[in-house]
């Protein structure tokens, strides 16, 4: 057979041995570290959820300055596409008006 002993085997040879005492304290004891391990994972879930908040506005952020930054050089090319459109307009107009006067 193997060594190792069940939770519920050494739970059984503490009453066996000890009385009841023993085996109340055992299963307190192992209630005790079963709430350790509850809580310690409750605060890792709330740190790590913590964590992907912080990463989740950084990357809001980052999202946030591209767009301005895309917004801005839509606007100036806009801008100098309407600037060529005006001058070739008034080119247009100058020839057509010097066309004219001949």
């Amino acid at each position: 057979m193997t060594d190792r002993t069940t939770l519920l085997q050494e739970v059984a040879q503490a009453l066996r041995d000890n009385g009841l005492a023993s085996a109340v304290t055992a299963l307190v004891g192992g209630g005790i570290a079963l709430l350790a391990s509850a809580t310690r994972k409750a605060f890792t879930n709330d740190a790590m959820l913590a964590r992907l908040d912080r990463e989740l506005i950084a990357e809001r952020n980052r999202v946030d300055r591209q767009r301005a930054e895309d917004r801005k050089g839509d606007a100036d090319r806009l801008e100098r596409i309407e600037a060529d459109i005006r001058a070739m307009r008034d080119l247009m107009f100058e020839a057509f008006q010097r066309g004219r006067t001949d």
